[in-house]
């Protein structure tokens, strides 16, 4: 980077900070301008780091790395499970703008839904998708088409669909759920039929979504939720799906605008629990 190009990245005052925002993400919410007039260093820093995670800068190509559209399919269900009615479907419209469709986009809240619940991301999607198509939602810009009926290939579609160890888990293996079993084996099949359905663990092979991307999406909800030994169960799972340890830090780190960067550190910590795991 040039001497006057990385004074202009630095500089601080609210109307630059705001500009390169603007550039990096296409659009601006209008609130961000009283944050960026209040504490322009802070908001120079957030636009930074969100930035990096969800691929704003248009860094260079890198097959080492999540997609756009994969860190999305990351960031959207948990803006769902926050009920961010008002952010959601500006990202609803991104990824129509990087041909995205209404399918992939459900099928990433049903993984979400594992943990978080489908009423807070299943249906909050819905509604989420519905305010994007309204002309009178006013942040970010359809398609010229307006929603992709076709799906635009990127590269997760093609990860994560054989599993080295070649077998499947279904939750009614579970210690936890096995003891239901011996309590209400109707609830114990029904709740088994639903997660085996989500992480494709009942062998489904219409889905868009593999299993190892599907991993991704678990294991960075769980991270919100702070549960460590269960987010490095899973953090394995995708390793033997194919996924790499950046794919999962990355995965991890796209939900740090909603939740946090505790939520980093929590994943951080599972993977290194999931290092001492047994393969």
């Amino acid at each position: 980077m040039s001497n006057e190009a990385g004074k202009a990245a630095d500089d601080l005052r609210p109307e630059a900070v705001l500009a390169r925002a603007a550039r990096a993400r296409g659009d601006l919410f209008p609130e961000w301008t009283r944050v960026a007039h209040t504490i322009p260093k802070t908001y120079h820093l957030i636009n930074e780091t969100g930035s990096y995670l969800h691929q704003y800068h248009g860094q260079a190509d890198d097959p080492d790395k999540l997609s756009a559209q994969m860190r999305e399919l990351i960031a959207i269900p948990a803006l769902c499970a926050k009920g961010d009615m008002r952010h959601t479907p500006n990202h609803i419209r991104r990824c129509y703008r990087l041909g995205m469709t209404d399918r992939v986009l459900f099928e990433a809240a049903t993984a979400y839904a594992t943990v978080a619940g489908w009423a807070s991301t299943i249906l909050q999607l819905s509604l989420a998708i519905a305010e994007a198509n309204s002309p009178q939602y006013a942040f970010g810009a359809m398609p010229a088409g307006g929603a992709p009926a076709e799906l635009t290939p990127f590269r997760e579609l093609s990860l994560g669909r054989t599993r080295k160890s070649n077998h499947a888990e279904s939750l009614a293996a579970t210690p936890e759920w096995r003891y239901a079993a011996e309590i209400d084996p109707e609830l114990a099949r029904r709740a088994a039929a639903f997660i085996d359905h989500c992480l494709l663990n009942d062998n489904t092979e219409e889905a868009l979504l593999g299993a190892g991307p599907r991993e991704l999406i678990v294991i960075a909800a769980l991270c919100t939720r702070g549960e460590v030994e269960a987010a490095a169960v899973h953090i394995r799972r995708a390793y033997d799906y194919g996924l790499s340890k950046k794919n999962v830090l990355e995965a991890i780190c796209s939900v740090i605008p909603m939740t946090g960067m505790m939520s980093a550190q929590i994943g951080l910590r599972a993977m290194q629990q999931a290092d001492t795991l047994s393969a």
